[in-house]
């Protein structure tokens, strides 16, 4: 029995006197369950609820075997439980055998009998202080005794020879298998839906998490520090000295050393000429994400280098940041004539040579080179390698103070300090999501403010200055660290086994208010031409939708709730569709300076693409589907995961041929009319939603470790410098890049599933006036022009 540690032990959880009997508690407890979810409500134990077994709550009754219902309360003012099958004697002296009937009347006989009785009857048994003591116990349904509470201890039967079964007991026992119940019963109630996929959930609330989404524009909650005390510059000097090789003194007072021991060999500086063009293709395609760097500053450092003519003498740590950012704007280089990724690889090893592993004191330039070494590697397709130097970034932040709000700073490093963790957060939440990994930070470590709304041109030492009639932003980072913030909540919300739709409207919600913090030509509404470069940022707002509504698509959700899910997938599939044909309509200008859209497109945009033409081919949408599919030829080899996309998407068209031409009805608009969703064909459209370890499903129960078939077939691990051909990808072998026929032959696949499908006819009109803009209900129309216009599906059968 739990009770407090003061003066009272209540002997009961609900303190009340109120009749309980089978009826009510079985009508307000346990609702009846329809359909196939009448089976056991304990989430412990396998066995049916219907089954009678000791220690378990029955629906029908409300009372578990061996616990009889009743309906009198006992009070130990007035009556006493008596021996199994004996009815009490109340005051009034009435039997219960023979009511009405006063003591006068009653013969002698009658009267011994009752007396015996009486007698027989044992006493409300002490507590276990009081029976050591042998003292009275007076202590009642809902308050110790007076003994235990003039000592202070705790009021409790435990004793074997107490072998009390009376009502407190059961009132005891019921309450608790009521409130097991309840719990598990809301947990049952977020799985029963409405054919509108309403959640039938009462007021005792939903086993969802509480959300705390952040509001847009709000800066972390700041942590309330010590204040400062009066002069203690001596015990600061003291501390300083003599805490040294003990601990260190927080980041922003460490007094940071030099590295004269790390002496490495100074790579040659690349031609000037195309050192200043990686640069502006690294500046167009990242820095507008993830301002990490001060670009007047670097562009003043980078002059000065070429000036002297060679790396001597620069510190080790900045021209390792320089390589790096080489590297990723290798990857991103529209010039034809570049050999990426090698170009960028080599780069990204002299980097590598020009950091100390062994370091133990860090700057802010360390982190920076971590996290482009980072992204880098998630650009070639080295994912997991991507995720050990996130880490590494993260860390590097950590120890040097990024993730705390500290100064105060001269004003460029300040902000530089909050862009660079905030860019590292951004880093951490998209790899999280993308790769379905834990996260590496943590929101209650953070209290660092928001960026500045304002370009790192116009940060100033003398302060933030604009001048009139200029954008004082050019960058994305703020739109994309509002919907990166709500990731942790996300990834908390994938967790359970299925989200509730109050649940999906509150995300909902919260991404429609981070989609009108972008920019006007981002609104789903427009019609304008896209700058393709600008597709990255948005891409973190639509990818978090389908993956926040796919995560229904699981085994553990009825059939209604994961129809449902694909309905809302489609619908963000087809928004993403809009902003990629907008994107694609804006580099067919005529106009030289324009960006092609495959070099400036990154791994990301490639990966949702892929999973937004995955639903769309599900759901028999083809032109919107055609317009993912000629986005991702336009890429080509840029990217290697782009690559791998379209040699799956070959796999799962063939295979909703295959299905199709058995009869089923998946891969068109009439998916809905199928009795039962298609396991295979869900596993498929489910993406890399199969590439998590929480939210899988097809792994149970398979091989693992060496037993895996093929594990000893000749695979070898990929690694920056080696692992694939140069033009290629990493991951695959040439049979597998090349074996899959190419964009052409998918487009040629969307054909015959049309075809198959008989719906080639009712989507003509589409194919020529644009498709559906999902939920913004915007058109898109058809820039193409006659004479450049590629295969619709018409002319593809």
């Amino acid at each position: 029995m739990e009770g407090s540690s003061h003066n009272s032990y209540p002997r009961s959880p609900v303190p009340s006197s109120a009749s309980y009997d089978s009826s009510s508690v079985s009508s307000t407890a346990s609702p009846r369950l329809q359909g196939g979810y009448e089976r056991g409500l304990m989430g412990a134990s396998p066995r049916p609820v219907s089954g009678h077994h000791s220690g378990h709550f029955s629906l029908s009754s409300g009372l578990g075997i061996g616990q009889p219902a009743f309906s009198h309360p006992y009070s130990s003012a007035t009556t006493s439980p008596g021996p199994p099958g004996m009815d009490s004697v109340t005051s009034t002296g009435s039997s219960s055998g023979t009511p009405g009937v006063s003591g006068s009347q009653m013969s002698t006989s009658n009267m011994q009998a009752q007396k015996r009785a009486y007698r027989q009857r044992r006493k409300d048994p002490s507590c276990d202080a009081c029976r050591e003591r042998k003292v009275k116990c007076d202590a009642t349904e809902t308050t110790s005794c007076s003994e235990c509470s003039s000592r202070n201890v705790k009021c409790q039967f435990t004793k074997e020879t107490n072998r009390r079964m009376s009502s407190i007991k059961q009132v005891q026992d019921l309450e608790k298998q009521i409130s097991q119940i309840k719990r598990e019963n809301v947990q049952l109630r977020s799985m029963l839906t409405t054919k509108e996929g309403h959640m039938d959930v009462d007021s005792e609330g939903s086993s969802q998490p509480t959300l705390q989404l952040p509001e847009i524009g709000s800066h972390p909650t700041q942590r309330q520090r010590p204040p400062p005390a009066h002069d203690l510059t001596r015990a600061r000097s003291n501390i300083r000295n003599f805490g040294r090789g003990v601990f260190k003194p927080p980041a922003p007072y460490r007094q940071i050393g030099s590295q004269a021991h790390f002496v490495p060999h100074r790579p040659d500086l690349p031609p000037k000429h195309l050192a200043d063009h990686f640069l502006g293709s690294y500046y167009v395609s990242v820095h507008i994400i993830i301002p990490i760097l001060h670009w007047p500053t670097f562009e003043q450092e980078y002059e000065a280098v070429y000036k002297a003519g060679s790396l001597v003498g620069v510190p080790p740590v900045w021209t390792s940041l320089f390589f790096a950012v080489l590297a990723v704007g290798v990857l991103f280089s529209t010039e034809s004539s570049i050999h990426r990724p090698q170009k960028g690889k080599e780069y990204m090893e002299m980097s590598k040579m020009l950091t100390d592993f062994w370091n133990d004191e860090f700057v802010i330039d360390h982190a920076r080179a971590a996290i482009l070494t980072s992204i880098f590697l998630n650009e070639i397709n080295l994912k997991s390698a991507a995720w050990i130097w996130l880490a590494s970034s993260v860390r590097i932040a950590q120890d040097i103070g990024l993730h705390c709000e500290t100064g105060p700073w001269p004003t460029i490093e300040g902000e530089m300090r909050r862009r660079v963790w905030w860019g590292i957060y951004v880093w951490d939440r998209h790899l999280s999501l993308e790769l379905g990994r834990p996260l590496v930070i943590e929101d209650a470590d953070c209290d660092v403010n928001l960026p500045a709304a304002i370009d790192d041109h116009y940060i100033h030492d003398a302060g933030m200055m604009v001048p009139n009639g200029v954008s004082p932003l050019t960058n994305f980072i703020l739109p994309i660290i509002h919907v990166v913030r709500a990731v942790s909540q996300l990834i908390k919300t994938l967790k359970s086994p299925i989200i509730s739709p109050s649940t999906l409207l509150t995300f909902d919600s919260h991404f429609s208010s981070c989609m009108a913090a972008f920019p006007p030509s981002f609104q789903l509404g427009s019609n304008e031409p896209l700058d393709p470069r600008m597709l990255a940022p948005v891409c973190y707002l639509m990818n978090a939708r389908i993956v926040l509504h796919r995560h229904n698509l699981t085994t553990a959700c009825p059939v209604e709730v994961r129809c449902n899910a694909i309905e809302q997938c489609i619908r963000g599939a087809l928004d993403s569709t809009n902003l990629i044909a907008r994107a694609m309509a804006f580099t067919t200008s005529p106009n030289p300076s324009t960006p092609p859209f495959g070099p400036t497109t990154n791994a990301m945009t490639c990966t949702h693409i892929w999973r937004c033409t995955l639903f769309l081919l599900f759901g028999g949408h083809y032109d919107a589907a055609l317009t993912c599919i000629r986005a991702s030829s336009s890429v080509g080899s840029f990217r290697d995961v782009n690559v791998a996309c379209g040699r799956n998407l070959s796999f799962f068209i063939s295979a909703l041929i295959e299905k199709r031409r058995a009869g089923g009805r998946v891969g068109s608009k009439g998916y809905r009319g199928e009795r039962e969703l298609d396991e295979e064909i869900m596993a498929y459209v489910s993406g890399d939603q199969q590439a998590s370890t929480d939210n899988s499903w097809i792994w149970q129960g398979s091989e693992t470790g060496m037993n895996i078939p093929g594990v000893n077939a000749g695979i070898v691990s990929p690694t920056l410098m080696g692992g694939g051909r140069e033009e290629g990808t990493v991951i695959l072998t040439d049979i597998e890049a090349r074996g899959w026929g190419g964009w052409e032959r998918v487009e040629y696949l969307v054909g015959v599933l049309a075809r198959e499908t008989g719906a080639f006819g009712n989507q003509a009109s589409a194919s020529r006036g644009g498709f559906s803009g999902g939920s913004s209900g915007g058109k898109v129309p058809d820039r193409r022009s006659k004479g450049s216009e590629r295969m619709s599906i018409i002319n593809i059968i």
